[in-house]
């Protein structure tokens, strides 16, 4: 009885094992592309997982990269977009090629599998491409033109509340004429050292709407934005500076106030052409703007630790707050001390503690920008998912 108990289960596992098998094996939907003849997204749509392994990475004017675990349709290929020329799908089984015919030399920057989301109900596998600014083969070398400087990062400084918004209130001053002799002292700092063109979002005591003062630095085309608070606390004691960077929760509305509109994707610079596409790119930007942004707080805490400034327990911290929803754009807000404690509050209206403050603040923006990719730290839970 037991022998045939056995063999039952042996048959049955092996008839599950076949069926599991043969349920893991998917198939390539199609091939989407976006993008331009400097960067072009290439989106393959799978019905089931897959992992991907480069064979040729852009060399003879091809890219070619193997998809396991998904099968290829007969006849899938067409014309390509922007770096692409044209794409034909190819392999056995439950194997399939990707081969794109390059418009113009390039290469592979980054690829990831994205799993089922945001209303996609498949898998999608995204090979972004970058033009190399080499010829391609056989073409003739065009003399070179004469290189342009590289344009200094622009630097937003926000000072919170002016106008009618004074802010919080300490002993003797108000937060807004604390926030903007900040901003001055600041400003003064960056541009010692000529290296960053600086603006600031008010220079006097007036009110500029939070929304507004995002969309300026966006309009500029800003590297980062700054904005300078002053805490307030019911307990008098507590004092010391903390960095706040976007929440999740902030960046999921942050998607949702940039994808109201029907033009939405042109605030943007995105290609236009296919919503869900546009959408994976909006997604990438921002998950890369909230890595540079974290970069940003830590080597702006770093600094400060260092020069002794008061600090908070837990100094690194995250909110959904209104002039940090910039998709595109670096941005933290700094609260300097804390406006009800006597200390700290002496400490933001004494001109030479506030120049070491904001010496310490140019500091950590001077580490920012002198890291690789200049402050841009480019890996993402998207960008490891698949290599």
């Amino acid at each position: 009885m037991l022998a045939l108990a056995f063999v039952v289960f042996c048959v049955v596992a092996l008839a599950a094992g076949r069926g599991l098998a043969s349920g893991a094996v998917g198939e390539v939907m199609r091939v989407r592309f976006g993008g331009d003849a400097e960067r072009t997204r290439v989106v393959v749509d799978l019905d089931s997982t897959s992992r991907g392994e480069v064979i040729q990475p852009g060399s003879d004017g091809r890219v070619i990269v193997s998809l396991s675990g998904v099968a290829p349709p007969r006849g899938l290929h067409g014309a390509g977009v922007g770096l692409v020329r044209g794409y034909r799908v190819n392999g056995t089984g439950a194997s399939s090629r990707i081969e794109l015919d390059l418009a113009t030399s390039a290469e592979i920057e980054r690829r990831f599998l994205l799993p089922p989301g945001d209303g996609v109900q498949h898998y999608r596998y995204v090979i972004d491409l970058r033009a190399t600014g080499r010829a391609p083969a056989g073409a003739r070398t065009p003399a070179p033109r004469p290189a342009r400087p590289a344009e200094r990062p622009l630097i937003y400084i926000d000072a919170g509340h002016g106008g009618n918004d004074p802010g919080a209130h300490g002993a003797t001053s108000n937060e807004s004429d604390v926030t903007l002799a900040a901003a001055r002292a600041l400003k003064q700092e960056l541009e010692r050292s000529g290296r960053y063109r600086v603006r600031l979002v008010r220079d006097s005591d007036t009110y500029v709407g939070l929304y507004r003062r995002v969309a300026i630095a966006r309009q500029a085309d800003a590297d980062l934005f700054i904005s300078l608070h002053a805490d307030a606390g019911a307990d008098p004691a507590t004092r010391g500076a903390s960095v706040y960077t976007l929440s999740e929760q902030g960046a999921g509305r942050a998607v949702r106030e940039f994808t109201r509109g029907e033009n939405w994707h042109r605030s943007l610079n995105l290609p236009g052409r296919d919503p869900s596409v546009d959408r994976i790119l909006l997604d990438m930007t921002q998950r890369a703007t909230q890595n540079r942004s974290a970069q940003l707080a830590r080597t702006l805490l770093g600094e400060l630790e260092e020069s002794n400034h008061p600090m908070l327990r837990r100094s690194h911290r995250d909110a959904g707050l209104a002039v940090l929803l910039a998709p595109d754009v670096p941005a933290v807000l700094l609260e300097m001390g804390f406006i009800t404690n006597p200390e700290d509050e002496r400490m933001l209206n004494d001109s030479r503690a506030r120049r070491r403050l904001m010496r310490a603040v140019a500091e950590g923006i001077d580490r920012y920008f002198e890291a690789p990719d200049g402050g841009v730290q480019m890996a993402s839970a998207a960008d490891t998912t698949e290599h």
